[in-house]
Parts: structure tokens; sequence; C-alpha cells
């Protein structure tokens, strides 16, 4: 791939960066902007769901409600601190991974980014059809309309995205800061259904542990596209207000609607996100339950975008490593299309039965991503600090090589320490089993792969290679990835 500047021009509606870097004179944005970009980012129905979880398992609702907080506070932390590494790089989050694992042997967790971009895109179609509830049976039309919308705004690009993200967390804002007050005010006085959650809830350890993992695996997944979304920034942007401002954004938001979710499942049996929340509203007075319900779509179709944007950067960058690409707007919108026409095959193909089964698929692609974030953010802040030699990163090979051993080793002993500890519908490690499906392994993959990689990468060999090339990219792009 070229790591000249786009031929594309910067002043075009179409972004024209894609897993290029993106030059100072084109960066822009302020750090503010990322709060409600991740707000409304994680502010959608499938959120809702993860809060769920507690009460159908036989946790209280303060339990329940303290299990998510301390889970959303650990795994967004992780989370955050990717956000950092686009404004120092000027590059899109999984590229970035080249320098840990070579430009080839990151194939592994591209190929699992790629799934879980099109696995989310898959759900939440069909929840944004189920949602808008006018002929929610006709998914041959409602499909591929809601798939199309998203891509256009991924083709439209980063700017539109944010500004998307912008306005949706006013919306949201508004409308469920008056559902969930009426919630906690409405459901603990109201007539309790014999079959509610709150009449058998209270504390198991196993169920805290489950919503717990839940609410922090859920924050961790959102690591693999945090810099496609810095990138953008100046290089001079404050580290610790970025961080801070993209910690703040995710993390209100899963707190606030996971503990709403909570809520809603120990009063209201067999809660579903759309019913429910449409029964809830309807309280309040008729009609504003379908105005949260349409306003939860859209905000589902927003992330669909998001979610598009990320799964086209992230396989362009898998085929650059075997095939040099030009970073074109061509090259995008065909990705996007592409990405857009196989997570419809895949929701058209899937009957309702199958939606437990597919959410296991997509949880085990998690399962790859977790050892990638951990030597990523080792690497950057522990053992590089910052510092990479950025053409080399985007032409491949080079200083970093194809395949990078010490990365693809922390990798793969982290994944194979998590195996005791997964919790599937169709496999339960017998550690996870021991403590009642609590799945864990996210932690046990953090801790065994950041530390493999910090011990076999904290004694490097001679640099003097990797400075001169760092040397070069500064000639280049006027920056080495580091304030």
């Amino acid at each position: 791939m070229s790591s000249q500047l786009s031929p594309d021009s910067p002043d075009s509606v179409i972004e024209s960066r894609s897993i290029d870097v993106v030059p100072l004179s084109e960066r822009h944005g302020k750090v503010w902007h990322q709060g409600p970009f991740w707000f409304a980012g994680n502010f959608v129905l499938t959120t809702l769901v993860v809060g769920f979880t507690g009460p159908t398992i036989g946790l209280s609702l303060g339990f329940s409600i303290l299990a998510v907080v301390l889970g959303v506070g650990f795994g967004t932390f992780f989370m955050a601190f990717h956000a950092n590494q686009g404004p120092t790089m000027g590059l899109a989050q999984m590229i970035q991974s080249r320098a840990q694992f070579g430009s080839r042997g990151v194939l592994l967790p591209f190929v699992a980014t790629v799934f879980v971009y099109v696995g989310f895109l898959v759900f939440d179609t069909i929840l944004v059809a189920q949602g808008i509830g006018i002929f929610p049976e006709a998914t041959w039309f409602w499909y591929p309309v809601i798939i199309a919308v998203s891509i256009i705004i991924a083709v439209i690009g980063h700017d539109l995205l944010h500004l998307i993200q912008r306005w949706m967390t006013c919306i949201l804002i508004a409308v469920f800061v008056v559902i969930t007050i009426f919630a906690f005010i409405h459901y603990p006085n109201a007539t309790i259904d014999p079959d509610a959650a709150v009449n058998t809830a209270g504390w198991t350890a196993a169920g805290f542990l489950v919503q717990f993992s839940l609410s922090a695996g859920y924050n961790i997944s959102y690591s693999v596209y945090v810099s496609d979304y810095t990138r953008y920034l100046p290089p001079k942007s404050s580290a610790p207000k970025l961080i801070g401002s993209v910690y703040a954004g995710a993390g209100l938001s899963a707190v606030w609607l996971m503990s709403l979710g909570a809520l809603l499942a120990t009063y209201i049996p067999a809660a579903d996100p759309i019913s429910t929340l449409r029964d809830v509203g309807d309280l309040i007075f008729p009609g504003f339950g379908t105005v949260a319900v349409l306003v939860s779509s859209l905000a589902l179709v927003s992330i669909m975008g998001v979610n598009a944007y990320g799964a086209m950067l992230t396989g362009a960058s898998a085929i650059d490593g075997f095939r040099p690409m030009r970073p074109t707007v061509r090259l995008r919108v065909v990705s996007l299309v592409i990405v857009g026409f196989v997570s419809l095959v895949i929701a058209l193909a899937i009957p309702d039965d199958y939606l437990d089964s597919f959410n296991s698929f997509v949880g085990l692609m998690l399962y790859f991503l977790i050892p990638w974030t951990a030597v990523n953010l080792v690497d950057y802040y522990l053992v590089r600090r910052g510092r990479y030699a950025l053409t080399d990163i985007v032409n491949g090979g080079g200083v970093y090589g194809r395949w990078a051993w010490k990365g693809l080793t922390a990798y793969v002993a982290g994944f194979v320490a998590m195996i005791p500890f997964f919790s599937l519908s169709f496999y339960t490690g017998p550690i996870a089993a021991k403590i009642d499906g609590a799945d864990m392994s996210f932690a046990v993959g953090l801790l065994v792969s950041g530390l493999f990689y910090f011990i076999l990468a904290r004694v490097r060999p001679s640099t003097v290679r990797e400075k001169a090339a760092i040397k070069r990219s500064m000639e280049e792009f006027g920056s080495d990835g580091s304030h």
C-alpha cells in the first residue's frame, strides 16, 4: 500500500482517508466530541439487554446495579486507553497492530474483528426492523433499507458519524431521563407481578460474577475501533482529557442503560428490549413508548454505520497485508458495499430461533480480541511508549516484519489460558462450570497476554533500524507517533 497521501480530495463530502495516515494538515476536531460520540454509541438496545441478566438469574436489583457499575468501570478502562493512539499515530485502530504482530501475523485478530462487526450489524438490523414496528415481518424490505442507510452513513464517513452521534446524545438523554425517572419511581411502588424476579432475587456470587463479566466484556469489545474515531484529532491533544472523555461517554451510558435494564427485568417478567420499552413509555403517556423505541432504533442505525466503517477499515487492512492496496474513496465504497451485502445475506438467512446460537458465535469471536487488546496496549504504553515508524506500518514488512513472534506468542498464550473460562451455549469451560457459567475469561486473557508480551518485549534487540525508520516517518508525516 502506498503511504503517500490519498489522491482523492480531502474537501469532498465523502471522506478520503481509510487505512493510510491522516496527515497533520487534515487534523481537526475537539477532544470533548469523544464524550457524546461514545455515549450515543453505547446507548443502544443491546446495552439495555445486558442489564437484564442479573435479575433473571437471581440477583437483586441493588447487587445487579453494583455489578454493572464495577464491570463497566473495569472494562471501559481498557477501551478508553486506546483513544490516545489515534491522535499520536493518525492511524485506524487495527492496522496499528502490525507493529506487534507483523503485517500478516495480525490476520487472526483482523478476521475475528470483521466477524464481530458483521455479527453486530446483523443483530442490530433485526432489532431495528422490530423497533420500527411497521410490517416487521417484511424483512425482505426492511433489512436492505436499514443496512443501506447505515452503509451510506459509513461511506460519507468520520465527520458525519461524529455529527450524528452528538445529536443523538441530546435526543437520547431527553427521552431516557423521563423514562428512567418514571421507571425508578413507578415500579418499586407498583403492584408486583407474582412472576417478577423481585420475588426470588437476592444475592448469588455466581449471578454477581456473570453480570460483572458481561458488563466488563461488553465495553472491552469496543476497543477494536476506538482510535478509528480519534485519529483525526491534532497530535498534541491532551491525553488525560481524551482518555477521560472516552471513558466518561462510554462508561456513563453503559451504567445508565444497563441499570435501567436491571430495574425493568426485576419487575417485569420475561422482559425484552422493544416491547418493554414501549410499554414503559406508554405508561407515561400514550405514544411516548413508540417515540422511545423509534429513537432507540435510530441510535442503532447510527452505531451500525460505526460498525460498518470499522469493518471496512479492518478488512482493507487485512487484505493489504498480502496485496498492497491504494487507500482511495473507491476502495472505501466497494469495501462497505461488500460488508453491507454480507450482513444482509446473513440477516435474511437466520431464523429467529437461531439468534441465541449466533450470539454465542459473536461471543466466541470476541474471545479472539481480548489477547489482542492486551498486547496492543502493553506495546504502546510500556514497551515502545508511543514511538512508531508509521511508514513501515502502513507499507507492511519493514522494521516490523511480516510475522512478529513475540506478539503472536503472547496472543496464543492468552487465548489458550482463557479456554477453561469460556462460557458459551455450546461449550462451558471447566472453571466456568464451577462458578455457574460466569465468564471471567476476559480478565485471564488480559493478564496472561499482557504479561507474556511485556516479558518477551521488555529486553528488545538493537533498535537502530527502528530508530532510523522512525526518523524517516517523521520526515514523511511530521510525526513519530508520540507526543
